[in-house]
């Protein structure tokens, strides 16, 4: 009993102190975002054609790398600016992945493997497929219906930290804005990433990995399954999860993809976060839309791998 209570204390700590620099870093950008950014600015470079703004919001994560813990107070004040809820989803599914940082651990864990650089791709090209279908299905509910999707501080109407004040013009006046916001945020944001922490540690020790890779050789699909549980409950960093799924080395490419996939768009803590953020229509809608969708297309890449390079099916664990 000591043994399995101090595994949860360990695998606690090691996720909150794994996300709490990105909890920091994006509450202070929030805090930039809501009293130096203009209202305009935001707006004013979002292209009028909506298909093209979310696939341009899938890649903001190459210019604004940041983790998915980070994110999450940064989109919050986007939309207080005016970013379209779509375009915001588009980067907070796709950001955490498709950035230089995420790429290269990726690049660094994989790349013993034969088929390392396929893993590597098709994590990026399925997340922005992923991002840029689920963004498109939240578009057309944010059409139907508006701002009430969004939880009411995130709305674009909403006074800014709860009540209206003037805008300071000194810079320490700015300076002292921009902190009482950032901590508003971080306070706001760590209730919910401690509790999605303490959930994931518990549920955590459900899993082991010896099970995993004995149902990834018997059975692929519950293998993919598998993996994106797995990915849903520990709350990894997408800068450090390759190194993760690299380290299930006889398991097939397609759960381990499943795993990296998924991940970054969702597991215990951000479902806790979104809650701060969306009301409960887009949260499920974001949660269904990327489910079934990572398992429908990490399905089609086990049957289809057969047809890849020949050094990619050599790879393949027997």
């Amino acid at each position: 009993m000591e043994d399995r209570i101090r595994d949860v204390v360990i695998l606690f700590t090691s996720i909150f102190y794994e996300a709490m620099p990105f909890i920091i870093l994006g509450s202070i950008i929030s805090g930039i975002l809501e009293h130096v950014v203009p209202q305009q600015f935001i707006t004013r470079f979002v292209p009028r054609n909506r298909p093209l703004a979310i696939a341009m919001s899938c890649l903001l994560g190459v210019v604004f790398p940041m983790c998915e813990c980070g994110i999450v107070p940064v989109m919050r004040r986007l939309l207080r600016k005016g970013l379209p809820l779509s375009c915001c989803v588009a980067y907070m599914m796709a950001g955490p992945v498709l950035n230089v940082v995420v790429m290269l651990s990726t690049y660094a864990a994989f790349n013993a493997f034969a088929y390392g650089w396929w893993v590597i791709g098709l994590r990026a090209g399925l997340t922005f497929v992923i991002a840029f279908v689920t963004a498109v299905i939240i578009d057309g509910q944010y059409r139907k219906y508006g701002n009430d999707l969004l939880t009411p501080s995130t709305r674009p109407d909403a006074p800014g930290d709860d009540h209206v004040h003037e805008a300071p013009k000194s810079l320490g006046g700015k300076l002292a804005a921009i902190s009482e916001t950032a901590l508003s945020d971080f306070v706001d944001i760590t209730v919910f990433l401690t509790l999605g922490a303490v959930l994931s540690a518990v549920t955590r020790l459900m899993f082991s990995q010896d099970r995993i890779e004995y149902f990834g050789q018997a059975y692929p699909i519950l293998s993919i399954l598998g993996m994106m549980g797995l990915a849903i409950a520990l709350c990894i960093c997408s800068e450090a999860d390759a190194f993760i799924a690299a380290s299930f080395s006889s398991l097939p490419p397609a759960p381990k993809i499943a795993f990296l996939v998924l991940g970054p768009m969702l597991d215990f803590k951000l479902y806790l976060l979104f809650t701060r953020v969306f009301k409960q229509r887009v949260i499920w809608i974001i949660v269904t839309s990327v489910i079934v969708q990572t398992f429908l297309y990490s399905l089609a890449v086990h049957y289809l791998m057969p047809v890849f390079p020949p050094e990619a099916s050599a790879a393949m664990p027997k």
